[in-house]
């Protein structure tokens, strides 16, 4: 009885612990309501993953192009809520972001500064003193993660070689993809970031059409999806 006693003990001092771990908890910034949030966060990759996805059309595909812009240009339709990374031949892959919310969308030419892997979060004084005003505390800095509002990567956009303060980064909240939520900042799910990541160097081009659309037909127009690759010439290099 005494060893039946032992092992019981064990068995409830094992699950007290997993108990305990699985309740540490981190702040999570939610773009809905604008404010940070308690959560578990040994669940939070996991329930990010299988959360509702944005709408079909904002998934990653490959479509026609035409444009004066250079392969390796990003270019970001506001209205649309578009990413096109121009890929030349006429072909661009489209991804689907998330765009500034209402009096925080803006237009104009960057380039990409820098980048970083799950990267860090600075709020800029400007947010931290208008949340603070609603009644919302931002923290100084936010150690980069799962939990940061920044994603699984960043590209820093400079403009005159000074940052700007705007990026394109990932989300662990996809369901806003498609959506004016932002300060202004182009959001991606995280495995579009980390795609467009790996194709885009320091040093690159990226357009932004305003979210009023005005003059980007004189920047790109889409041409429809890609056409599928003829079977023979997958199997045989034509």
């Amino acid at each position: 009885m005494k060893t039946i006693g032992l092992a019981i003990a064990a068995v409830g001092m094992f699950a007290g612990l997993a108990s305990e771990a699985s309740a540490e908890t981190v702040q999570r910034y939610n773009y809905a309501t604008r404010s940070f949030e308690t959560v578990d966060a040994n669940r939070l990759h996991h329930r990010a993953q299988k959360t509702r996805r944005p709408a079909a059309q904002f998934m990653r595909k490959q479509v026609r192009i035409q444009t004066a812009e250079k392969p390796g240009t990003v270019i970001v339709d506001s209205s649309r809520r578009y990413l096109y990374f121009v890929e030349g031949n006429g072909l661009a892959t489209r991804y689907g972001v998330g765009v500034g919310r209402e009096g925080f969308g803006w237009s104009g030419t960057m380039k990409v500064g820098r980048k970083a892997e799950w990267p860090g979060w600075t709020p800029p004084k400007a947010m931290i003193i208008r949340e603070r005003k609603k009644g919302r505390n931002l923290p100084a800095y936010m150690e980069g993660g799962p939990a940061n509002p920044l994603g699984a990567r960043a590209m820093y956009l400079y403009r005159g070689g000074r940052d700007s303060l705007f990026r394109i980064h990932g989300t662990n909240q996809p369901w806003t993809i498609g959506q004016q939520m932002s300060s202004g900042c182009i959001r991606m799910m995280n495995q579009d970031v980390e795609h467009l990541y790996s194709r885009v160097p320091v040093g690159s081009k990226v357009v932004v059409i305003g979210p009023d659309g005005r003059g980007a037909n004189r920047i790109y127009s889409e041409l429809g999806a890609a056409a599928a690759p003829n079977l023979l010439d997958v199997l045989f290099g034509g």
